[in-house]
């Protein structure tokens, strides 16, 4: 049995079940090592416009577990890293952390001058590729922590010499190789995420075709104020105010030659992705395209709300073909399954609602004994490695804030046996 003040729980995935994990266990007296792939913490969370149901900025919550996570001595994080190697059993786990590099060290002050030096882009990750950024930058304005990176295609060229010369404070590393360490850890909770279902699948929705067919992920960094557009939602074919919206349910999911489950959580994004038009572009035209709505509980009355917004029109009917009209536009064909009528419309701009697929089923499986339903969703089957958030089940925000809390409970647990 371990000494449960001596614990150290290791959580995988700084996302908004993660941070919740860490938090809970660090303030319940046990030490955390909490392991990040991306350059900051906040996950896909951080990438939001709004939160729903609240439809609030999503640094509302997050900024209070950052200072939270800031203050606490007790949690060690560690970012542009991975778990590649988990041995051992319950109260007693080897942990191997593989860390990649940075080549920007903590004496940086996110000043900007490594920016500014290079003039090397790429395409940028956090705007889901809607906007390019320098070669040296900072994942986003508000980014935990607060360090610039340098990308690995410049750091051992000329432009990698620009940001090293440029920084005033020696905070530029170009010799930073990463690293491995090990963690002696008495639990795990392996929060990794989800990444939204690849588009270019569909292949009758021809997403590769029109600029101005995007994902509904894509669609929330066109709304967000640190966005591409400046919160401005345009075509990003041509700049130009949308008139004509389209939002395609199910694009993918609940489909048996792409992914077969309900995502649960696409319908409700939809709706809220509605009222950023009505604010935004209120003479703009909605239709939404769906199978059946699925809002459960408190949630239907946020879609009687919106059914009674006249802009908006929903039709029951899964979209059978998206293709390029003229003017940038694009036509949808389908069948409303409510009047037996087939049909062609024409929009200027279309919203796929692309659903969750867990990265413990493409990029992130735990090392670990661990047994996966069918979709690649995690199970709860071994001792001291708890899954969590939509590691384990598609989820919403506050389901995955509670899920964490529950995994923190777990792994504490787990290691006391």
């Amino acid at each position: 049995m371990s000494d449960s003040t001596s614990q150290t729980i290791v959580v995988v995935g700084g996302g908004i079940t993660g941070l919740s994990a860490a938090l809970e266990s660090a303030e319940a007296g046990h030490k955390v090592v909490l392991v990040e792939k991306n350059p900051y913490l906040g996950g896909r969370v951080a990438q939001l416009h709004q939160y729903f149901p609240k439809l609030c900025p999503p640094y509302c919550g997050l900024e209070i577990n950052f200072k939270r996570i800031r203050s606490n001595p007790r949690i060690a994080v560690h970012t542009l890293a991975e778990v590649t190697k988990i041995d051992g059993q319950a109260g007693d786990f080897t942990v191997t952390i593989k860390k990649s590099p940075r080549f920007v060290n903590d004496k940086c002050t996110a000043c900007g001058k490594c920016a500014e030096a290079v003039s090397a882009t790429i395409k940028n990750p956090f705007d889901y590729g809607l906007s390019e950024m320098k070669a040296a930058y900072l994942p986003h304005p508000l980014a935990v922590p607060p360090f610039y990176v340098i990308d690995p295609s410049i750091a051992g060229g000329p432009e990698g010499q620009k940001a090293f010369e440029a920084c005033p404070y020696g905070a530029v590393d170009l010799g930073d190789l990463g690293g491995e360490e090990t963690v002696k850890a008495s639990a795990v909770v392996w929060a990794a995420g989800w990444t939204p279902y690849d588009p270019t699948k569909i292949e009758y929705y021809n997403f590769d075709s029109s600029p101005n067919i995007i994902t509904n992920v894509m669609f929330e960094r066109l709304a967000a104020a640190n966005g591409p557009t400046g919160g401005q939602i345009q075509r990003p074919g041509d700049g130009a105010a949308p008139k004509n919206v389209a939002f395609v349910q199910c694009a993918g999911s609940r489909d048996e030659n792409n992914m077969p489950f309900c995502s649960t959580v696409c319908c409700m994004a939809s709706l809220k992705q509605t009222t950023y038009l009505a604010e935004k572009l209120p003479e703009a035209d909605v239709t939404i395209y769906f199978i059946d709505i699925r809002a459960m509980d408190r949630n239907e009355d946020f879609y009687t709300k919106v059914k009674q917004n006249p802009k908006v029109k929903f039709v029951k009917s899964k979209i059978a073909m998206i293709t390029p009209g003229e003017g940038g536009g694009l036509v949808l064909e389908g069948e409303n399954t409510a009047t037996g009528e087939r049909f062609k419309a024409n929009h200027d701009l279309v919203v796929l609602a692309t659903g969750m697929q867990p990265n413990t089923a493409l990029n992130a499986k735990i090392p670990f004994d661990v047994t996966y339903d069918d979709y690649g969703f995690a199970m709860q089957s071994t001792a001291g490695i708890v899954p969590a958030g939509t590691t384990r089940r598609p989820s919403e925000v506050v389901t995955c804030v509670q899920d964490g809390t529950s995994a923190a409970l777990k792994a504490i647990q787990a290691g006391r046996r």
